[in-house]
């Protein structure tokens, strides 16, 4: 008898907390909601539930359907607040500090995810934070294979100096350049994901509509989240034990030990992430180690080890002795060596390395990545002995490029439907070595989530891929990086994009440049221009024509500006080259002539195609209009790329 009373009364509190009136995490306090447009409030009850909902003179009442969910369409109301949001059921939700404004979304890879504190002249930023009108939701990084009604998130965050550190960096840089000129308030949704290719963005229905992938994702089942793990983490194991000789069965404290022998290690390349060499996806802990041979002159100075940067954490040892830890993936390593550590003969560096997901291992510049003996640097680039130690649980075996369409279930689809006024993205690092079918990838993206919002074709904004020598890229031997910047440009035949060109403000040996602020602001001009019919030059120079005279190219372009200019004090354009019918690329001497560039190569006699920074690292090239912004690389020419019929295939 008491068992069931026990399970009846077991049951009713089910009951009770079941018919609690509910609220997407997108609906908390400080929360934005977009302006001149209904306002749609849902969520969920016990069936058939009355819902009163309640904002300033508004008033809605709604019955929850029979699974419980409900949804009601407030009218449009002008920019202000704060506001009070109420919700009636059997309990009452009440929302306070609700501001009527305008709500973007920040989406994309690494370069939206970079947070404030990483930026430059983080420390002044920060300090002059105050912005109570600017709003800022973290959507928390979730995978599932299909799509979610639950936004993770810890809710609203209200701008300043205590709270901006976190925030997407070019994503608040945008949001002050909006307030300060709308003088409305202004809600940032950042939903990002450091290192994710394009397709893990788009949904399944958008995939099955486009004749490009149609048959990839037909071919796919739909699995259960747990199943996809188990199946890549039977994968991981088999691979790190062809690799290794023996399975990941924890650390071994000797590893660190200088006289350990690690000749059956197997060996990777540093810098560059383990997921992308034979290794794989793999998160866990892993051990690297590589020795160093010194003589006795070399093994006296003074040392100090410079590890690039590590993804994620790091302890790492010399000879056996702990020289340091560091937990940001983000950060340069720099260890001091201690006096008498050092000897001639073998020395070795022992990283423990543990990656907790995404990108793994030492990354970052070559040049970033020695050991400095006094005033003599020893190169540590090259291989590296490793030993896969442990590997995560397999629940986090999936990661966001797993599978297509992981992160539009997961942290698209339960942002939809609030209503937004548009959207900013940096993405396409991931996708550069399948630039060419990034032509059709990334255009699909946009028009899927403008199909899924039902909000008509929304600004959607866009960064084109700043400056980084990601291989030595360039027009004679090809650069993946300038056919992606390609694709972006094409990609603005969709209406409503925009592209903010930052080739000049990127960083050569960074794939991460610090200054967003500059980011932000070009964004925030093509906001104007695009969401707010203002009339401001919002954008660079554009090609019309080229016309090949003798042994000249003359280029016509559109100023979208005042007029063409360059910063150089000499009047020298540089980053156009030029050649003839054997393709062969020559750098050329170019000039602005009369409002036109003229191109000129004594290399090149009959010119018939000009490019103009098409390489990996586009950073010297400075053809500017008036009002500083920058022309986007480009080419005449349509000659085969590199990376065409290279092709999405799920991991």
């Amino acid at each position: 008898m008491k068992r069931i009373l026990s399970l009846l009364l077991l049951l009713g509190l089910n009951v009770s907390l079941y018919a609690d009136v509910r609220l997407p995490t997108l609906f908390t306090d400080h929360m934005v909601l977009q302006r001149d447009r209904p306002i749609l409030v849902w969520g969920w009850a016990n069936p058939k539930e009355t819902v009163t909902v309640q904002f300033k003179a508004q008033t809605q009442v709604v019955k929850a359907g029979k699974d419980g969910a409900w949804r009601v369409t407030l009218k449009p109301e002008a920019a202000g607040g704060p506001f009070e949001l109420l919700v009636n059921g059997p309990n009452q939700i009440r929302i306070s500090d609700v501001l009527v404004g305008e709500v973007w979304i920040c989406s994309g890879q690494s370069n939206m995810e970079w947070e404030v504190e990483d930026s430059d002249n983080a420390a002044t930023e920060i300090a002059n934070a105050n912005f109570p009108q600017i709003r800022h939701l973290k959507v928390r990084k979730t995978v599932a294979t299909s799509p979610q009604t639950l936004v993770p998130s810890d809710g609203w965050q209200m701008c300043s100096p205590e709270t901006v550190a976190k925030f997407t960096a070019i994503g608040y840089f945008f949001a002050r350049n909006l307030n300060q000129k709308l003088q409305v308030p202004i809600g940032l949704i950042n939903t990002t994901w450091g290192g994710t290719n394009i397709e893990t963005w788009i949904s399944r229905q958008g995939f099955s509509e486009s004749p490009e992938f149609r048959e990839m994702i037909a071919g796919l089942p739909i699995l259960q989240l747990d199943s996809l793990a188990a199946q890549r983490a039977r994968a991981a194991k088999a691979r790190i034990l062809s690799l290794q000789g023996s399975p990941a069965k924890g650390s071994t404290p000797e590893w660190e030990n200088a006289d350990f022998n690690d000749s059956r290690w197997p060996e990777l390349q540093a810098p560059g992430n383990w997921e992308n060499q034979a290794l794989g996806e793999v998160d866990g802990e892993i051990w690297l180690r590589k020795t160093v041979v010194l003589d006795s002159s070399e093994a006296i100075q003074a040392a100090v080890l410079f590890l690039a940067q590590i993804d994620d954490f790091d302890d790492t040892y010399l000879n056996g002795t702990l020289l340091g830890s560091t937990d940001r993936y983000n950060f340069k390593r720099m260890y001091p060596v201690p006096a008498g550590l050092l000897h001639p003969g073998a020395n070795v560096i022992t990283v423990r390395v543990t990656d907790t997901g995404g990108g793994g291992g030492i990354w970052g510049d070559p040049a970033d990545l020695y050991l400095q003996l006094g005033n003599k640097k020893r190169s540590l680039v090259g291989a590296w002995k490793y030993q896969v130690a442990q590997l995560l649980e397999e629940s986090s075996g999936v990661q966001p490029n797993s599978y297509p369409s992981l992160l539009f279930n997961g942290m698209v689809a339960p942002l939809i439907p609030f209503a937004f006024q548009g959207v900013i993205w940096y993405q396409g690092e991931s996708n550069a070595d399948r630039a060419v079918q990034y032509r059709t990838s990334f255009p699909l993206m946009i028009q899927d989530w403008r199909k899924q919002w039902n909000q008509g074709e929304f600004p959607f904004l866009f960064v084109q891929l700043s400056s980084f020598n990601q291989n030595n890229g360039n027009s004679n031997q090809g650069s993946t990086w300038a056919e992606l910047r390609e694709a972006q440009t094409k990609t603005l035949e969709l209406p409503g994009t925009g592209m903010a060109v930052c080739t000049d403000i990127g960083n050569a040996t960074d794939i991460h440049p610090r200054n967003k602020q500059d980011v932000g602001k070009r964004l925030a001009a093509l906001a104007l221009h695009y969401a707010y019919g203002q009339s401001i030059v919002f954008k660079g120079p554009e090609l019309r024509s080229v016309q090949f005279n003798n042994n000249k190219a003359i280029l016509s372009f559109a100023a979208n500006g005042s007029a063409l200019r360059t910063p150089d004090k000499y009047g020298y354009l540089r980053g156009f080259e030029i050649a003839g019918p054997d393709k062969k690329f020559y750098w050329a001497k170019a000039w602005i002539e009369q409002g036109n560039v003229v191109v000129f190569s004594e290399n090149v006699p009959a010119p018939f195609a000009v490019r103009y920074g098409w390489a990996d690292d586009a950073g010297e090239c400075n053809l500017f209009n008036q009002e500083g912004f920058p022309t986007a690389p480009f080419r005449t020419d349509n000659w085969p790329s590199i990376t065409e019929g290279k092709k999405y295939k799920p991991n």
